[in-house]
């Protein structure tokens, strides 16, 4: 049948998660750092997810789609329930014993900067120049006990979130590369979905910037481990 359905522009997408969030039926996911319409059948032609994008990345179209499925939807609901309790991974409840969390071992901190957060960063920054960049997922730092040691250490720290900010950070990650001799950068991020976009509006900044910086990802989980070490 021929009826209304979003259509996603992955060239503006950020991969925010934000329209994944504000779609109720579970149409759409982060995958890749880009968010994907998952199954026509989920959609309900309302646009929910039109607003909650901030990059302008989602509008309506007509074209031949299945018929909203709402019996489809609400099984797929139960069913997530049943396994996490939430829709979002970001969002689902975890709970572990930290290890060593009682040693008694104190560590000077590492930070070289201040302010640190990507929005408020000037781009002009004299520490940028000839500087080696951290670019952490903010709860990167919670999760990983020995991260400024790990990580701050010797590098210049900028920390977001892109699923709260609602911004797409590569137009000022691309003005601070572009603007400034960048040695190389380190992303830390989590293991959720969500944490793609920051990865993914990196890797669009260094290519706009026409520079080649390398880029190092460190992959952490909510239990404190790397689980991958990407170049």
């Amino acid at each position: 049948m021929i009826r209304k359905i979003i259509e996603i522009n992955e060239e503006k997408c950020n991969g925010c998660g934000l329209c994944a969030k504000a779609c109720h039926e579970g149409a759409i996911a982060i995958v890749d750092g880009k968010a994907k319409l998952m199954r026509d059948d989920f959609c309900d032609g309302f646009g929910d997810c039109l607003p909650a994008c901030p990059a302008d990345a989602i509008h309506f179209t007509e074209r031949e789609a299945a018929a909203y499925d709402e019996k489809a939807v609400q099984a797929s609901k139960q069913k997530k329930t049943a396994c996490t309790g939430f829709t979002c991974p970001g969002s689902a409840l975890q709970n572990f014993t930290p290890k060593d969390a009682d040693s008694g071992v104190r560590l000077p901190g590492c930070l070289r900067q201040f302010p640190v957060q990507i929005k408020l960063l000037p781009v002009n920054a004299p520490y940028f120049s000839g500087a080696d960049l951290l670019i952490a997922a903010d709860c990167t730092a919670y999760a990983y006990g020995n991260f400024h040691q790990d990580f701050i250490r010797g590098k210049i720290t900028l920390i977001g979130c892109p699923k709260l900010d609602a911004v797409d950070y590569a137009d000022k990650l691309t003005e601070i590369f572009r603007s400034n001799d960048i040695r190389s950068v380190t992303l830390t991020r989590m293991t959720v979905p969500c944490c793609g976009g920051l990865e993914n509006a990196i890797k669009r900044a260094i290519a706009a910037s026409g520079k080649e910086i390398p880029l190092e990802v460190a992959v952490i989980s909510p239990e404190g481990s790397i689980v991958e070490i990407k170049k």
